[in-house]
C-alpha cells in the first residue's frame, strides 16, 4: 500500500499562485495512477487533476483547465499540482489520490489511497 503526504497549502490573495507537493511512500509509486482532487465546506470531494503512471496523459476538470498543471516526478516519488490565477472559489482541502486501475483516476471509488490534505485558502 502506498502512503501520501501533501504539501505546500497555504493562504493566498486572488490571481496568486501555489504548487502543492505529494510525496508518496511505501509500493511503487509508478505503478500508480495519481490524481489531485479537493473538498471544500459543505460540498461534495470533486476531482480536479490527474496523470497516469507512465506521465503519458493527463487530464483536468473544467474549473483547473488553463490554470492548474499536474506532473509527477518517478525519481522523486512525488507528484505536483501547480496552481496559478487563483480563485476564492478554489477554496478546499486538497487530496492527493493514488489509484491503480490504469486510467487517471477521476471518480472516488476508482482510488485506491488518500493523503491527509492541505487547505488551500485564497481570500479576495
Amino acid at each position: 500500500q502506498v502512503h501520501l503526504v501533501e504539501s505546500g497549502g497555504g493562504l493566498v490573495q486572488a490571481g496568486g499562485s501555489l504548487r502543492l507537493s505529494c510525496a508518496a511512500s511505501g509500493r511503487s509509486f509508478s505503478s500508480y495512477d495519481m490524481g489531485w482532487f479537493r473538498q471544500a465546506p459543505g460540498k461534495e470531494r470533486e476531482f480536479v487533476a490527474g496523470v497516469i503512471r507512465s506521465r503519458s496523459s493527463t487530464y483536468y476538470a473544467d474549473s483547473a483547465k488553463g490554470r492548474f498543471t499536474i506532473s509527477r516526478d518517478n525519481a522523486k516519488n512525488t507528484v505536483y499540482l501547480q496552481m496559478n490565477s487563483l480563485k476564492p472559489e478554489d477554496t478546499a482541502v486538497y487530496y492527493c489520490a493514488a489509484g491503480t486501475l490504469r486510467v487517471i483516476p477521476t471518480r472516488l471509488d476508482e482510488i485506491r489511497a488518500w493523503g491527509q490534505g492541505t487547505q488551500v485558502t485564497v481570500s479576495s
